[in-house]
Parts: structure tokens; C-alpha cells; sequence
């Protein structure tokens, strides 16, 4: 059995920048003040291919050599040169499932709302576009912006494969060029320095995004949102001053199949569909009798769901088009489902809301997890808790079938959509769990890889598959030939008011549920109970607490906290049987 080694291809240092002059806020030297300091998120990256590949089928190879044959795992490829067994079948599920869901009609957010059809002239569809040109603006919401000198060619050079990517670092965001054999990928394309906003989030749009045109939306730690276009380098700004919301924009993503529409969490719990085309208005909320609540004995238990504005409101002549109270406590991540029906979102008191936005409702199951379960209704609403502390980072698998978290319990954990329950808790990490994200690259019907990073600095990869997770605990957790150090001491989890958590009623059926609506807020499930999956690799990468982590066909890439870019070449002509190395 062959290992693959990842293979360190390029570091590329994106510089931190010191405090605007203009701040004169002082740090507190004593290491125990707890004076509050500027939101930071580290850097976040983002990229784009003006003509993206899919991933291609990948196959499941029975490895019946290998010790650990008795929990029906399988190995994933790692390069499409690599031989086939005799055994070795055809796995085209997910892509059977990708064209059905491709087939049906894609939902869109607000297309029941005429008011938010764009207007209609001689030319076609009307679409505003950002008028500041950020090279001579002179708005003192911007520091400094550094074109790089050669930036006109550079763009017209670029090759449609290449790769572009953008990242926040601090108060200073930067577009690169990370398409291979570029010379010039550690300079950046055009570099942004704002004057005490540090940018804390961004997306890119891959609806609109073309050969000339790359809308991207930032959010600040003052509450701005800023709108640029990459190519024009001009911008506009949104919740400019802050009318609309005063809290920092943690996190924000364009709503799927949606040129203008884009979805901004704020750090004070609030969910806000914004316009880009839109001008803003003071906000008043409009409604407010949309809260969830759930009785637990005699005592009634409220959970914050407030519509402060439906997108089906008649006053659509301004932002926010939408906006919704999910918590009282910071909202850290979401991620919309592949099949673009759903929302997960992850908030600081360690709960996963699964959210169907499309209609403005939490999402409803009927309550027995088993594989039948289905949408019955907008009834019953469904929170999954952290094992103890606040969840930081959300994803889906790219099947749709399965979400990760991870967060200050130094877990992933692996949860079920299907079934509505926790399949799996993955140990390895020392500290909070930063980032995962799963490899479209390495997954199938039945086998998945996916990747996390967190703040002891380590990149941790991971294989799983449908018969695995189906295994007792026993089998689940006997050593699968794993390279990485072994996992932290089981910790006795600590009881706050913040983690308690109120059972569920498991006899609840859908005829029993009343019109009022209930909610069920699903129990801790015990580390006892539960499988643990051991992962397949482990590696310090950085000297620094790693923020963020992506994967692309030829390569992962990482970021840490202080500025460091690393490209990881992917295994050639290897088989990856469950195990992998990375070599710097």
C-alpha cells in the first residue's frame, strides 16, 4: 500500500497591515484584560475559475488486503492514472442526483415577490452597476489602494483555467493570481486598505462572474458592505454608515441563483438579505409575531426566530429586502444546501439551525429518525447542540446528504440530514476546529473525504463512508491505519447555562403536533454512544493558527491567521489507500 504525499508547492506570505494611524486605540498590555478588541476572523480566501471543471466520477475500490476490511471501507483515488481492480465498479450516484436536481426547476429566493423582479426596458433587463472607481476614490472609508503595475496586462493575459483568488486579511484585502506557472502569484493584483474596517468576510458571485466581469461583496467589522467589481475596480457601498444593521457582518454569500441578492449574517444573531442594486433606508422591523417556542413541562422555552421582514413584504423600494433574528448570540457560519432549499447556520451558543429560507420557516421532519423521514410540514423545528461550547464553521456534503461542524469542543462532527441525528464525532484536533470543508475531488455516492483545520495548526484529512457510520461504536473507532498522533484524552464536559439543553419528546408524531407549531431540540448525544472517526492524516502546517481551508482539483490550500497562503500539490500516480503525508 503506497502513501500520498502532498507536497508543499507554493508559500505565498500576504502581509498583515499594522493600525490605521487614525486609530488611536491603545491594546491593553495586561494579558488578562478583557477590555473588547476589533473582530477578526484571520484570512479567509476565495476563488474562481472563469471556466471551472466538475469534479469527475470517482470509483470505490474493496481494499481486501487491508486490516481494516471488517468496517467495509474503501479507498478513494488519487489520480485518475491509477489502475483499476477487477472488482472495482462504476459509482454514478451522486451524478445521477446532480442531473435530476439540475433537471427540476431551481427555486430562487423571492420569485413569488413581482416587486423583486428587476425592471424591464427597451434594452432588456435594467442592472445598476457600482459608479466609485476605488483607485481615485477619496472617501475616507478607504485607507490606501495599490493597483499592481502591471495590472491591465495581467488581467488580459489571464488564461480562462487559471485561478484567481481574493482574500481579507485584517483591514486589508487583496486580488491574486494563483494560476500555475505564474511567476507573479505571491504579487497581488490589486491590493485594498480600509481605514478601521477590517474585512472580516467575502464571496464572489458565480452567477454573474465572466471573462470581464467578477462581482464580489466584502463585510466589515463597522457593519459596511461593500460591493466591487473586480474588473471595473469600482464599488458601491451597502449599509453605508450603518442604517440598516449597526453589528459587524461576520459572514455573508450571494443567495444562490441570484444576481443581485446576497445573505449577510451579523454578529448580534440577525440574518439580512440585502440588494446590491437597492438603495438603503432606515429599518424599522415590521414584524415581529414569528417566534418559535416549544413547551418542556409546564414552562414554556422561547428560541429567538423573529421575521423582522418577510421577503414577501409589499415595501421592497429599499434594503433589506429580508431579515430574520436566528439568535441572541453571534452567528459564526452558514452554508446553503447543494440543492440550494436549505440553510445551515451555526451560532456561538453551540447550535446547528437547519432552516428552510426559501420560505422564510425552520426546516420540519417527522420525528423518527429513521431513513423514510421526510418534510411533512412547516410544524416542527429541529437544533442540533455542540458537544459543549459554540460551533464556528458549517458545510455540506457535496450530495447533500450529510453536514459537517466544528467548533470550540475540538470536534468535526458529522450529522445526518437524512436521518436527523449525529452519526459521528471525529477527535484529533488539540484546539478549536476553524474550518472544515469537504473534497468534491475524493468523494462518491458512498465514500467521502473531507478536511478541517484549526488553531493548534494542524490539518487533519478524513475518510468516511455510509457503512462505516453504521457500525458500532467497537468497530467504529478500532485504528485505521492513521498517521496522525494520538487523539486528545476524552474531556468531562462542562455544564453551563449556556450548554444546558432541553430533551426531546420522542414520541411526538406528526398528527400529534398542533397548528401552533413545536419545536424539538434534540439532546447531547453522549461521547459513549456515539462513533468516532479517526482521521487519516495529521500535520502541524503552520506556526501560526490555521482560518480557513479549500480544495481544488490539483491541490489544498490553507491559510493561517497571520497572512501565510500554502498550495499542497496533491499525490501523482499513487494510490491513497486511507492513508497521506504532506511534506514541506
Amino acid at each position: 500500500m503506497s502513501i500520498g504525499i502532498y507536497l508543499l508547492q507554493d508559500d505565498i506570505h500576504l502581509a498583515t497591515p499594522p493600525p490605521h494611524p487614525s486609530d488611536h486605540s491603545n491594546a491593553n498590555p495586561n494579558p488578562l484584560a478583557t477590555t473588547p478588541l476589533p473582530p477578526t476572523t484571520g484570512v479567509k480566501v476565495s476563488f474562481s475559475r472563469m471556466n471551472p471543471r466538475k469534479p469527475p466520477h470517482l470509483y470505490k475500490i474493496a481494499d481486501t488486503g487491508s486490516t481494516r476490511s471488517n468496517l467495509a471501507t474503501y479507498s478513494i483515488r488519487e489520480s485518475e492514472k491509477e489502475s483499476r481492480s477487477s472488482h472495482e465498479t462504476s459509482s454514478d450516484g451522486l451524478a445521477a442526483h446532480l442531473a435530476n436536481t439540475s433537471a427540476a426547476k431551481t427555486p430562487v429566493f423571492g420569485e413569488d415577490n413581482a416587486l423583486l423582479t428587476p425592471a424591464i426596458g427597451k434594452d432588456g433587463v435594467k442592472r445598476k452597476k457600482p459608479k466609485t472607481n476605488i483607485v481615485k476614490s477619496n472617501s475616507s472609508f478607504i485607507s490606501r489602494v495599490m493597483p499592481h503595475e502591471t495590472m491591465t496586462k495581467r488581467i488580459q493575459e489571464h488564461n480562462l483555467e487559471g485561478l484567481f483568488a481574493f482574500a481579507n486579511v485584517n483591514r486589508a484585502f487583496q486580488w491574486l493570481d494563483l494560476s500555475p506557472n505564474n511567476d507573479t502569484k505571491a504579487q497581488h493584483i490589486i491590493k485594498i486598505l480600509f481605514t478601521k474596517a477590517h474585512m472580516l468576510c467575502h464571496d464572489i458571485n458565480p452567477l454573474t462572474k465572466g471573462p470581464n466581469h467578477l462581482d464580489v461583496i466584502m463585510g466589515a467589522s463597522t457593519a459596511d458592505i461593500m460591493w466591487f467589481e473586480a474588473f471595473s475596480q469600482k464599488y458601491a457601498r451597502i449599509n453605508k454608515n450603518p442604517v440598516i444593521n449597526p453589528s459587524p457582518v461576520y459572514q455573508i454569500k450571494w443567495l444562490p441563483g441570484s444576481e443581485n441578492l446576497f445573505l449577510a449574517a451579523h454578529m448580534d444573531g440577525t440574518l439580512i438579505v440585502y440588494d446590491k442594486q437597492r438603495d438603503d433606508a432606515n429599518f424599522v422591523p415590521e414584524e415581529s409575531n414569528h417566534l418559535s417556542s416549544y413547551s418542556q413541562g409546564s414552562e414554556k422555552h422561547h428560541r429567538p426566530l423573529l421575521v423582522h421582514k418577510s421577503v414577501n413584504s409589499r415595501n421592497q423600494k429599499s434594503n433589506p429586502v429580508a431579515s430574520w433574528k436566528i439568535s441572541n448570540h453571534r452567528i459564526n457560519d452558514f452554508a446553503f444546501s447543494p440543492d440550494i432549499r436549505h440553510l445551515a447556520v451555526v451560532t456561538e451558543d453551540g447550535y446547528l439551525h437547519i432552516i428552510d429560507y426559501l420560505n422564510e420557516q425552520w426546516v420540519v421532519f417527522q420525528n423518527k429518525p429513521t431513513l423514510s423521514s421526510k418534510l411533512i410540514g412547516n410544524r416542527l423545528t429541529d437544533i442540533y447542540p455542540s458537544y459543549y461550547g459554540g460551533f464556528l464553521c458549517v458545510c455540506w456534503s457535496p450530495d447533500g446528504k450529510y453536514i459537517l461542524t466544528g467548533g470550540q469542543d475540538d470536534l468535526v462532527s458529522i450529522w445526518s440530514l437524512t436521518e436527523r441525528r449525529l452519526i459521528a464525532r471525529c477527535p484529533g484536533h488539540n484546539s478549536w476546529v476553524s474550518c472544515v470543508a469537504f473534497d468534491p475531488w475524493r468523494c462518491d455516492d458512498r465514500n467521502y473525504r473531507f478536511g478541517s483545520v484549526g488553531e493548534d495548526r494542524r490539518l487533519l484529512l478524513w475518510d468516511f463512508n455510509v457503512a462505516m457510520l453504521h457500525r458500532p461504536k467497537a468497530l467504529a473507532v478500532r485504528q485505521r491505519g492513521s498517521i496522525s498522533s494520538h487523539a486528545p484524552l476524552m474531556r468531562n464536559r462542562t455544564e453551563s447555562q449556556a450548554t444546558t439543553r432541553f430533551r426531546s419528546d420522542s414520541n411526538l408524531t406528526a398528527e400529534s403536533v398542533d397548528g401552533e407549531g413545536s419545536m424539538v431540540e434534540h439532546p447531547v448525544e453522549s461521547r459513549t454512544r456515539t462513533a468516532e472517526l479517526p482521521p487519516v492524516m495529521s500535520k502541524i502546517i503552520d506556526e501560526d493558527p490555521l482560518s480557513w481551508l479549500g480544495f481544488e482539483e490539483d491541490c489544498i490550500m490553507t491559510a493561517c491567521v497571520h497572512g501565510h497562503v500554502r498550495l499542497w500539490s496533491r499525490p501523482q500516480g499513487a494510490t491513497d489507500s486511507g492513508q497521506a503525508n504532506l511534506h514541506s
